[in-house]
């Protein structure tokens, strides 16, 4: 048997076997006795690497293409060269807990995968890309979030309704999602509104259609969502509806549902928010109705109960459509109870329906519901609200919380309100209060510039 000698210690070589110290039975295998390090560790393949103990390198230089096949650790830093690729395979680890830090020459490329691939052995601070949702995610150890992708100031803006004495107001009021306080003076509607449908990306809000006097109802208006200002006209089309509810990716707006000129209607119409002029055909619901609640995340949108224009008058279909395929509204579930106004909040991940009713007064629903936006299924019960015998309020959300603001009390009532309440969307449980609108307000129109449409964390 062979033995090479270099500094203190040996390579024992036996039967193509490689040992080091004492040991002789290596069998392919790299067996470490203590503590070895090095400074350039170069070898083709890392992964022949697949057993070993006490093994704690400075530094791991790659200088050419490299893959890890089984678990790994390291003292120091892996730097990898320019035009090198390092590759961890399915199955393989690096300790992060010690690495210092890990230099791209070029571009690392993480995992990747949709909604349904995350893995199921995951540990906090795992980070992989979303194909679902088009954004980095990462683990915090108890769900997965995504980062933030845009410069959002958590802003949210109510626009139109009625107010006491006044069956269509103008006024727009703001609100900053992730302080506790009251609303704000924003500016004006070009048109007295109310029943109108919203949506924004982190840039412009759009406000659509809605019930109007004088006038039909079939002018679009635009905001700037960081400067406080009166509306502008974005354009118009006659086919545009009262109680229609909004969504929006950050591109496109979608409106679906209302009730002119028939009970109800199963139209669906988008805008592309950042280029002003008239909505174009999207599809149709699978079931027409009006004045639904809507969630979103950056991939799909769901609109909830509402009411189909006869008996029993209230719905509690959940109905589903992708924002980049314009196709006919699928079947998601169901809420846990029949209502229209099921007025919903939500971040990427989770959808959340506030309270409503039935549409001609009578039986109300006193709990607030919640879906997992990117799995169909029936809605669970997250907690109660903050007025139970509210209805026709609306509501804005971040990534972290969900603010409900004005309505009324049931059944039908004069009795408008200026409360707000809010939930944070991860975490289960009854409605907090939030702060108080500048007028009482209800049927009016709420959005947002960091909802779950937009990504983000």
């Amino acid at each position: 048997m062979a033995t090479y000698r270099i500094g203190i210690g040996s390579f024992n070589l036996k039967d193509g076997a490689v040992g080091l110290g004492t040991e002789s039975s290596g069998l392919g295998n790299l067996k470490v006795e203590g503590t070895v390090k090095t400074t350039d560790l170069d070898v083709l393949g890392v992964s022949t690497f697949t057993r070993y103990a006490g093994f704690a390198a400075d530094d791991i230089n790659i200088v050419r293409d490299t893959s890890l096949t089984g678990e790994h650790s390291t003292l120091g830093d892996i730097v990898v060269g320019v035009n090198s690729t390092f590759t961890v395979s399915v199955g393989a680890t690096i300790d992060v807990g010690t690495v210092e830090s890990v230099s791209i020459g070029t571009h690392f490329s993480l995992p990747t995968g949709g909604v349904e691939d995350r893995p199921e052995a995951v540990h906090e601070g795992m980070v992989r890309f979303n194909t679902d949702l088009n954004t980095l995610e990462f683990y915090n150890g108890v769900e997965w979030r995504q980062f933030t992708v845009n410069g959002s100031s958590g802003r949210a803006v109510s626009g139109g309704g009625a107010v006491p004495a006044t069956a269509q107001y103008s006024g727009i009021q703001y609100f900053q999602i992730h302080t506790l306080g009251s609303a704000q003076w924003f500016g004006d509607l070009t048109q007295g509104r109310r029943y109108a449908g919203a949506a924004a990306n982190h840039i412009r809000g759009i406000f659509h259609g809605g019930q109007c006097n004088p006038g039909d109802g079939n002018r679009i208006d635009y905001i700037t969502m960081a400067s406080s200002g009166n509306a502008v006209d974005f354009g118009s089309d006659a086919g545009v509806k009262a109680g229609g509810a909004g969504a929006s990716s950050s591109t496109r707006g979608v409106f679906a549902g209302g009730y002119s000129p028939s009970l109800p209607d199963a139209d669906i119409d988008y805008v592309e928010i950042m280029t002003a002029g008239t909505t174009y055909d999207f599809a149709d619901l699978f079931s027409g109705s009006y004045l639904q609640g809507s969630v979103m995340n950056p991939t799909r949108a769901l609109f909830a109960g509402g009411s189909p224009g006869s008996s029993p008058h209230t719905s509690d279909y959940i109905q589903q459509v992708t924002f980049a395929n314009k196709a006919n509204a699928i079947d998601f579930g169901n809420l846990t109870s029949k209502r229209t106004y099921a007025a919903g909040v939500c971040n990427s991940t989770r959808g959340v329906f506030g309270s409503g009713g039935t549409f001609q007064g009578g039986i109300f629903a006193y709990n607030i519901d919640y879906v997992t936006i990117a799995s169909s299924g029936n809605a669970s019960d997250f907690g109660e609200p903050l007025h139970q015998a509210a209805q026709q309020s609306n509501g804005g959300s971040t990534q972290t919380r969900g603010v409900w603001c004005g309505g009324s009390l049931a059944p039908v009532s004069t009795t408008y309100l200026n409360s707000m309440s809010y939930v944070t969307i991860a975490t289960a449980g009854n409605a907090i209060d939030f702060g108080d609108l500048a007028i009482a307000t209800r049927a009016h129109a709420v959005m947002s510039d960091s909802h779950g449409g937009l990504g983000g964390y």
